[in-house]
């Protein structure tokens, strides 16, 4: 008899709580592109252009910084696969060569 299947008593019950079956509700994906945070402090989304957006996100416990673009799927915007997300240490090193990137495209 192999050693994962478990012996039934009369003890054990299949049964066990009723919500055992029901799923668990998935998080909405709006709750992700709120403009505000839940503290009513800053804005977690910018628009750059019409479908092109910045968020803050939270992937695996580290915070991002996500460029994307969006599109509309039935009257509703989502994110498409065109983007990058951002590390906080990216983020800062590339505020740190902004000016230089301004410089050269001023050229």
């Amino acid at each position: 008899m192999p050693k994962n299947k478990r012996e039934s008593s009369e003890s054990d019950s299949d049964s066990g709580p009723e919500d055992r079956l029901s799923p668990v509700p998935k998080k909405s994906k709006e709750s992700n592109s709120k403009s505000k945070s839940k503290s009513g402090g800053a804005p977690t989304k910018w628009i750059l252009e019409k479908q092109r957006h910045v968020t803050i996100s939270e992937f695996r416990g580290r915070k991002l910084i996500d460029i994307r673009e969006y599109y509309e799927k039935n009257g509703e915007s989502l994110p498409g696969k065109k983007g990058i997300s951002l590390s906080i240490t990216q983020w800062k090193k590339l505020l740190e060569v902004a000016d230089e990137i301004n410089k050269a495209v001023a050229e």
